[in-house]
């Protein structure tokens, strides 16, 4: 279905180069990268309340071309088997055929142009899906991996003329609050990957169904350039139930990612002094650039992530400074006390549900204890 060959070598050649450095400012960048990742971990813990990893998880610097080729190696492990289970059902063309191979190639370099423009802006992310270890036995494989993109943090730094040190450690703070997340909750990476499964099998071949959906992406495509609200590219090209399960999955994203960027803020000026004046320039910047790239961040979906960035960050906040953290955790316990889509927008909907769903299954362990009913105050 992808040529992911084509895919890499057509994101490799396209992507713009990172800012000029000696060797040895960029060793120096490295190295603070990767100490500054290590030593964030235990205040992302106190913050989160969360036990997670004692051993410090994998920490990976990389550059541009190491960006896409680690994200194409995680994609090939999403992909891989069910465009097999695609084949198997005969939903899928031969791969011997002349169509599958060009259709393939034009969907590589498709693939390619996408992430050599997202992996000059990355700053960094933790890897869910790696490919497995030859060298590593299965059940000691990691369970995700903590990926910094030294140039783009590099640039971003030099660009808001913010202190070098604090940024990298901001920076830090949010993907080590994702690794805490995914080695914490032992069932969160495997429903993000169940969802993403069901999403692509979702997609409906018929040719009727495709011809709609190809007028739709253009819509949004054309209203993106007319500077529109409407859909992204992502969203035009849905059927109904991906529609549906992207709800469940936009959610969950929604939720971790503005969960990273509250702690990234809750930790303070103890650890990041200028933590203000940083996320201040960061989000001028996240809202800010020329039309040309608005309109690509808007036809990619770039913008709806940065909502999800507001919004799950905005929930996060008004349930910890109303019930505290304790109660926030609730939301880990398992997928059925994820906020929905509805509830990100009103937690207070969340909490009364959540808590009633504590309330009665305390009730249920205590009977299950011989114990009597829970009595319920207030």
């Amino acid at each position: 279905m992808i040529d992911w060959n084509v895919a890499t070598s057509t994101a490799i050649r396209w992507v713009r180069p990172g800012p000029q450095v000696s060797l040895s400012e960029a060793r120096r960048v490295v190295a603070e990268l990767r100490g500054q990742a290590l030593a964030v971990a235990e205040p992302v813990r106190e913050v989160t309340g969360l036990p997670g990893d004692d051993d410090g998880g994998q920490v990976t610097i990389v550059d541009r071309p190491g960006w896409i080729r680690a994200n194409i190696s995680g994609f090939q492990v999403v992909l891989d088997p069910l465009v097999d289970h695609m084949r198997e059902i005969g939903a899928a063309p031969s791969p011997g055929s002349v169509l599958t191979a060009v259709g393939a190639r034009v969907t590589g370099m498709q693939a390619g142009l996408i992430l050599s423009y997202l992996a000059s802006r990355v700053l960094g992310q933790y890897e869910l899906f790696l490919p497995p270890d030859p060298d590593r036995p299965a059940q000691d494989a990691p369970l995700g991996r903590l990926t910094l993109v030294a140039p783009n943090i590099l640039m971003v730094e030099r660009e808001l003329g913010v202190n070098p040190s604090d940024f990298r450690r901001w920076v830090c703070l949010h993907e080590e609050t994702h690794r805490t997340q995914f080695t914490s909750v032992p069932w969160l990476r495997p429903y993000v990957q169940e969802q993403m499964t069901e999403f692509l099998l979702a997609s409906d071949l018929d040719p009727a169904s495709i011809l709609s959906r190809i007028r739709s992406a253009a819509d949004a495509v054309s209203g993106a350039m007319r500077g529109g609200e409407g859909e992204s590219l992502i969203e035009a090209i849905q059927t109904p139930r991906q529609r549906e399960i992207l709800d469940r999955l936009t959610a969950v994203m929604t939720l971790v990612e503005g969960h990273g960027d509250y702690v990234m803020d809750a930790v303070g000026p103890t650890v990041v002094p200028s933590v203000a004046e940083i996320r201040a320039k960061f989000n001028a910047r996240r809202s800010g650039g020329n039309r040309g790239e608005q309109v690509i961040r808007r036809i990619l979906g770039i913008d709806l992530k940065m909502r999800q960035y507001q919004q799950g960050q905005a929930f996060v906040r008004a349930v910890v400074d109303d019930a505290g953290m304790e109660t926030f955790n609730l939301v880990w316990t398992s997928p059925q006390t994820l906020p929905t889509k509805e509830e990100l927008l009103s937690p207070v909907r969340w909490l009364e549900r959540v808590s009633a769903r504590a309330i009665e299954r305390r009730a249920q362990d205590g009977q299950a204890n011989g114990e009597g009913p829970a009595e319920v105050t207030g």
